[in-house]
């Protein structure tokens, strides 16, 4: 069928370092519940990319199946849209070559992930971090996605995944059919940015070196209701939204609204003249149990390894058709012989 004809396409995925959290729940998997019935979905575990940064090596193989048992624990049906594991597909190396040989270096060197996290590294930041926006490129060209879903901190990305898709076609596409689909942002809804529980200025990671920082979706009730209790807030009375001098109650009332699917103005209602000590046991209550059967569906995920790695053969399996196809052309725009074309 032609693409004409058929829903666009929306490619995205998280990492696997580390525990997926609440802000990766709520900025991303809980809307790709909703994209798969709204469009052609690929969501992949994006272990390659993990690796830009120190990582536990001895972790990385069980992480990655512990994040494809949180994104079907969340809701992602694998049969409607595939779940796969990035390195498993190997055109994602070999088209992130590629596209590597013509995107310039100072494209790169203006990316201001690469900056912040390279002042972090030191001087031993490695080849892998610089190019990582060649290789999320290369993922989402792969896949022809008319759409993917960004946050903020990822436009950037974005619009050199658009420019390099760009040069290639300038350079080797004049006379002939376009290779890439040029993808657009699919900005996630109002609330779905999640901030650290220690600083309502900065967006909840799971390289945070504080635990604290973050509610994990494997966390149990106990925990999240330490972490809320000892989460930072300030000294005024009431609660508000939007006071850029009040950053941690716009983010905690984001969360309990994300959690609850009240509406503003039914909240405001109900907690603004709540003390803080009042308000977190609520916050409490609400995300244990809006987390509570996400964690009991993981379980049972995670003690099944065979339905696992099944599942992730069949999407890798269902994600190569597409991904081969593109790289064959691209290969082919390049003047690089393939081995059905030998």
């Amino acid at each position: 069928m032609s693409r004409l004809f058929m829903r666009e396409r929306v490619l995205s995925g998280v990492q696997p370092t580390g525990s997926l959290h609440l802000g990766n729940y709520l900025g991303a998997i809980r809307q790709w519940v909703e994209y798969q019935h709204e469009y052609d979905s690929l969501f992949c575990v994006v272990d390659l990319h993990a690796i830009t940064m120190p990582h536990d090596a001895k972790s990385l193989s069980r992480e990655t199946l512990d994040a494809a048992a949180l994104y079907i624990a969340a809701g992602v049906e694998p049969d409607i849209a595939p779940i796969f594991v990035q390195s498993h597909v190997s055109a994602h190396a070999e088209l992130a070559w590629l596209l590597n040989c013509m995107t310039p270096m100072n494209w790169l060197e203006r990316m201001i992930q690469y900056k912040e996290k390279k002042q972090k590294q030191g001087e031993n930041v490695a080849v892998g971090l610089f190019d990582y926006p060649v290789l999320m490129a290369a993922d989402i060209l792969l896949y022809q996605a008319d759409l993917v879903p960004v946050g903020e901190d990822q436009r950037q990305h974005l619009e050199l995944t658009r420019d390099i898709a760009r040069r290639f076609h300038d350079l080797y596409c004049k006379r002939k059919r376009r290779v890439f689909r040029e993808p657009k942002a699919l900005i996630v809804k109002e609330g779905a940015r999640v901030m650290s529980l220690a600083d309502g200025k900065a967006k909840m990671s799971k390289s945070a070196p504080i635990d604290g920082s973050r509610i994990n979706l494997v966390d149990s009730p106990d925990l999240i209701a330490s972490k809320i209790k000892k989460c930072k807030t300030d000294q005024l009375k009431g609660l508000e939204w939007d006071n850029p001098n009040r950053p941690e109650a716009t983010n905690l009332l984001n969360i309990y609204q994300s959690v609850t699917g009240l509406e503003r103005e039914v909240i405001l209602r109900d907690v603004s003249d709540l003390s803080w000590g009042a308000f977190k046991p609520r916050l409490t209550d609400a995300i244990i149990a809006h987390l509570d059967p996400i964690q009991r569906a993981y379980k049972e995920l995670a003690a099944d390894q065979l339905f696992l790695s099944q599942t992730l053969k069949q999407g890798a399996h269902r994600a190569d058709e597409i991904a081969t196809k593109t790289l064959d052309d691209a290969k082919g725009a390049m003047g690089i012989t393939t081995r059905s074309g030998v």
